[in-house]
Protein backbone atom coordinates (compact mmCIF):
# COMPACT_ATOMS: atom_id res chain seq x y z
CA UNK A 1 0.00 0.00 0.00
CA UNK A 2 1.63 3.04 -1.32
CA UNK A 3 1.83 6.64 1.33
CA UNK A 4 1.69 10.25 -0.08
CA UNK A 5 3.42 13.29 1.59
CA UNK A 6 2.70 16.61 0.80
CA UNK A 7 6.85 18.65 0.89
CA UNK A 8 7.83 22.35 0.26
CA UNK A 9 11.18 22.73 -0.72
CA UNK A 10 11.25 26.55 -2.80
CA UNK A 11 10.55 25.89 -6.67
CA UNK A 12 8.37 22.95 -7.09
CA UNK A 13 9.69 22.01 -10.59
CA UNK A 14 13.36 21.47 -8.22
CA UNK A 15 11.61 19.00 -5.83
CA UNK A 16 9.93 17.25 -8.71
CA UNK A 17 13.32 17.04 -10.33
CA UNK A 18 15.43 15.61 -7.57
CA UNK A 19 13.08 12.62 -6.16
CA UNK A 20 11.63 11.79 -9.85
CA UNK A 21 13.72 8.54 -10.85
CA UNK A 22 14.07 7.30 -7.03
CA UNK A 23 13.24 4.18 -6.30
CA UNK A 24 10.05 3.87 -5.19
CA UNK A 25 8.73 6.92 -6.08
CA UNK A 26 5.39 5.86 -7.58
CA UNK A 27 4.14 9.40 -8.23
CA UNK A 28 5.11 13.57 -8.08
CA UNK A 29 2.26 15.87 -8.29
CA UNK A 30 3.40 19.51 -8.16
CA UNK A 31 0.77 21.87 -6.31
CA UNK A 32 0.16 23.98 -3.74
CA UNK A 33 -0.95 23.81 0.07
CA UNK A 34 -0.89 25.90 3.25
CA UNK A 35 -2.69 28.96 2.18
CA UNK A 36 -6.20 30.44 2.67
CA UNK A 37 -7.29 30.97 -0.72
CA UNK A 38 -9.17 27.91 -2.73
CA UNK A 39 -8.24 26.91 -6.43
CA UNK A 40 -4.74 28.68 -6.49
CA UNK A 41 -3.33 29.76 -9.65
CA UNK A 42 0.63 29.30 -10.23
CA UNK A 43 0.28 33.20 -11.40
CA UNK A 44 -2.00 33.77 -7.71
CA UNK A 45 0.59 31.94 -5.08
CA UNK A 46 3.62 33.82 -7.40
CA UNK A 47 2.73 36.96 -5.51
CA UNK A 48 2.78 35.92 -2.40
CA UNK A 49 -0.33 36.88 -1.20
CA UNK A 50 -2.19 33.29 -1.01
CA UNK A 51 -0.33 32.26 1.54
CA UNK A 52 0.55 28.53 -0.02
CA UNK A 53 4.15 27.22 -0.56
CA UNK A 54 5.21 25.71 -4.11
CA UNK A 55 4.59 21.70 -3.02
CA UNK A 56 4.93 18.39 -4.10
CA UNK A 57 2.60 15.40 -3.14
CA UNK A 58 4.82 12.43 -3.39
CA UNK A 59 3.21 9.33 -3.48
CA UNK A 60 6.26 6.19 -2.41
CA UNK A 61 6.19 2.29 -1.74
CA UNK A 62 7.03 2.46 1.87
CA UNK A 63 8.49 -1.46 1.46
CA UNK A 64 10.96 0.49 -1.66
CA UNK A 65 11.68 3.62 0.67
CA UNK A 66 10.40 4.93 3.99
CA UNK A 67 9.11 8.11 5.04
CA UNK A 68 11.56 8.38 7.49
CA UNK A 69 14.51 8.19 4.42
CA UNK A 70 12.00 10.15 2.36
CA UNK A 71 12.08 13.24 4.77
CA UNK A 72 15.77 12.62 4.97
CA UNK A 73 16.35 13.79 1.57
CA UNK A 74 14.47 16.35 1.94
CA UNK A 75 16.23 17.76 4.32
CA UNK A 76 18.97 17.71 2.54
CA UNK A 77 18.12 18.83 -1.44
CA UNK A 78 17.32 21.92 0.11
CA UNK A 79 18.20 24.37 2.44
CA UNK A 80 15.82 24.01 5.25
CA UNK A 81 17.22 26.77 7.19
CA UNK A 82 16.45 30.19 4.95
CA UNK A 83 13.14 31.27 5.61
CA UNK A 84 10.72 31.98 2.60
CA UNK A 85 13.66 31.34 0.05
CA UNK A 86 15.87 29.19 -1.83
CA UNK A 87 18.55 30.60 -3.32
CA UNK A 88 17.20 33.84 -5.50
CA UNK A 89 13.98 32.44 -5.65
CA UNK A 90 12.61 34.43 -2.21
CA UNK A 91 8.88 34.73 -0.81
CA UNK A 92 6.32 32.95 1.45
CA UNK A 93 5.77 30.87 -1.42
CA UNK A 94 9.30 29.32 -1.63
CA UNK A 95 9.20 28.31 2.07
CA UNK A 96 10.43 24.56 3.43
CA UNK A 97 7.40 22.95 4.65
CA UNK A 98 6.05 19.73 5.80
CA UNK A 99 2.42 19.03 5.19
CA UNK A 100 1.20 16.10 7.28
CA UNK A 101 -1.31 13.87 6.98
CA UNK A 102 -1.71 11.84 9.52
CA UNK A 103 0.17 11.78 13.21
CA UNK A 104 2.59 8.97 12.14
CA UNK A 105 3.71 11.91 9.74
CA UNK A 106 4.02 14.70 11.87
CA UNK A 107 6.13 12.42 14.00
CA UNK A 108 8.37 11.51 11.39
CA UNK A 109 8.88 14.89 10.51
CA UNK A 110 9.42 15.79 14.13
CA UNK A 111 12.25 13.02 14.49
CA UNK A 112 14.02 13.76 11.05
CA UNK A 113 13.91 17.54 11.76
CA UNK A 114 15.41 16.53 15.12
CA UNK A 115 17.95 13.84 13.73
CA UNK A 116 19.15 16.40 11.10
CA UNK A 117 19.96 18.89 13.78
CA UNK A 118 21.92 16.95 16.10
CA UNK A 119 23.97 15.93 13.09
CA UNK A 120 24.60 19.43 12.26
CA UNK A 121 24.63 19.25 8.23
CA UNK A 122 23.02 22.91 8.68
CA UNK A 123 25.21 25.62 10.23
CA UNK A 124 22.05 27.33 11.05
CA UNK A 125 19.02 26.44 12.58
CA UNK A 126 16.13 24.74 10.50
CA UNK A 127 13.50 26.57 9.78
CA UNK A 128 10.98 24.17 8.21
CA UNK A 129 7.54 24.57 8.65
CA UNK A 130 5.84 21.11 9.76
CA UNK A 131 1.67 21.80 9.93
CA UNK A 132 -1.16 19.85 8.94
CA UNK A 133 -2.43 19.33 5.65
CA UNK A 134 -6.02 20.97 4.84
CA UNK A 135 -5.68 20.50 1.00
CA UNK A 136 -3.62 19.46 -1.27
CA UNK A 137 -4.21 22.00 -4.90
CA UNK A 138 -2.77 20.33 -7.99
CA UNK A 139 -0.98 22.79 -10.16
CA UNK A 140 -1.77 23.51 -13.99
CA UNK A 141 -0.68 20.66 -16.21
CA UNK A 142 1.98 23.23 -17.73
CA UNK A 143 4.19 22.34 -13.83
CA UNK A 144 4.06 18.80 -14.20
CA UNK A 145 7.10 17.11 -15.61
CA UNK A 146 8.84 20.48 -16.38
CA UNK A 147 12.47 19.56 -15.88
CA UNK A 148 12.09 16.95 -17.99
CA UNK A 149 10.42 18.62 -20.90
CA UNK A 150 12.37 21.91 -20.27
CA UNK A 151 15.96 20.96 -19.61
CA UNK A 152 17.60 23.31 -21.66
CA UNK A 153 15.95 26.76 -20.21
CA UNK A 154 18.12 28.98 -18.34
CA UNK A 155 16.51 28.43 -14.81
CA UNK A 156 16.52 24.47 -15.02
CA UNK A 157 20.23 24.93 -16.41
CA UNK A 158 21.38 27.01 -13.63
CA UNK A 159 19.55 25.66 -10.31
CA UNK A 160 17.44 22.41 -11.75
CA UNK A 161 20.24 20.49 -12.96
CA UNK A 162 22.97 21.23 -10.26
CA UNK A 163 20.53 20.12 -7.71
CA UNK A 164 19.66 16.47 -9.80
CA UNK A 165 23.45 16.50 -9.95
CA UNK A 166 23.41 16.74 -6.03
CA UNK A 167 20.73 14.46 -5.49
CA UNK A 168 22.41 11.53 -7.93
CA UNK A 169 25.79 11.73 -6.40
CA UNK A 170 24.32 11.98 -2.47
CA UNK A 171 21.71 9.09 -3.01
CA UNK A 172 23.16 6.90 -5.79
CA UNK A 173 21.77 3.88 -4.84
CA UNK A 174 18.55 5.14 -4.66
CA UNK A 175 17.98 5.88 -8.12
CA UNK A 176 15.84 3.36 -10.61
CA UNK A 177 18.46 1.47 -12.80
CA UNK A 178 18.12 2.65 -16.12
Amino acid sequence: MSQSIVLGGGCFWCMEAVFKDMAGILSIAPGYAGGHSDNPTYKQVCTGQTGHAEVIRLEFDPDVIGSDDVLRMFFTLHNPTTLNRQGDDIGTQYRSAIFYADDAQKNAALRVKAEIEQAGLWDAPIVTEIAPLETFWPAEPMHFDYYERNPNTGYCQAVIAPKVAKARKLYAARFKRD
